[in-house]
């Protein structure tokens, strides 16, 4: 196991990517920050907070559940671990930022994607992930990333945060 990003680096995406948010949706108003349960919930509710001291509002922020939109449930031995879903607000018209801590095959993101529709037809859904480790295995990308890390296939990502784990960092092992 070794650190590839250590709780300043964190921070330090963070902003960045909160900073290439601004520049790159124009329309500050329609901001929605929606976070993938777990980690990508506690992500999403650091960027508003980051953004909110930029702008006049704070930006919407919800939690998304994509456990009963996977494809592999029904042939899993685990039943699915059902997380809250949070979005008080339509997505009609809104500039959706989908959080997650860690982009991978891009499967997570398709039942992020069609969990959405659920909550309204947004203008403009993007995605932001922590970190990027490639092997995709659908044609999905991030449009905002942390940082890339080189991977095998047999290699795992793992954010560790504050919220939930006591300490910030990405450990590759």
């Amino acid at each position: 196991m070794r650190a590839v990003m250590t709780a300043e680096d964190m921070k330090r995406s963070l902003d960045r990517l909160g900073c290439e948010i601004l520049e790159r949706i124009p329309d500050h108003d329609s901001l929605a920050l929606i976070g993938i349960q777990r980690r990508g919930v506690d992500l999403a509710r650091r960027l508003a907070s980051g953004l909110a001291a930029k702008l006049p509002h704070s930006p919407l922020c919800g939690e998304l559940d994509i456990n009963l939109y996977r494809d592999d449930w029904t042939t899993s031995d685990a039943t699915p671990h059902i997380n809250a879903t949070r979005v008080d607000f339509s997505l009609e018209d809104k500039s959706v930022i989908l959080v997650d801590d860690v982009l991978f095959t891009g499967r997570t993101i398709r039942c992020a994607l069609e969990a959405l529709l659920d909550f309204g037809r947004p203008r403009m859904v993007k995605l932001l992930v922590l970190a990027d480790r490639g092997h995709r295995e659908l044609p999905i990308q991030a449009d905002f990333i942390g940082k890339v890390i080189a991977t095998t296939r047999e290699q795992r990502v793992d954010v560790h945060l504050l919220e939930r784990d006591g300490l910030d960092q990405v450990v590759l092992s």
